[in-house]
């Protein structure tokens, strides 16, 4: 979707400038700045949303079939 903006000359002149000599465009910094203030979408939720839970099961169950190494076992070489 196209969108006009009305900008004063002198703030867009000064933005290129800047997007310039960050390697971008003012076009793409004002398609990121709406994406940020728009938020997340659906799926990024979800993706979050499943992250933080396996993260959780991980947490809760961290000692399940945790050996006990000890200092030979980290420093044995293997056989030849």
């Amino acid at each position: 979707m196209n969108v006009t903006l009305q900008i004063n000359d002198d703030v867009l002149a000064r933005a290129r400038v800047r997007a310039l000599q960050q390697g971008t465009s003012v076009n793409a910094l004002v398609r990121s700045y709406l994406a940020s203030y728009a938020g997340p979408d659906d799926s990024e939720r979800e993706a979050r949303r499943r992250l933080t839970e396996r993260a959780e099961l991980l947490a809760a169950d961290r000692h399940y079939g945790q050996r006990a190494w000890t200092r030979e076992d980290l420093h044995q070489r293997g056989p030849g």
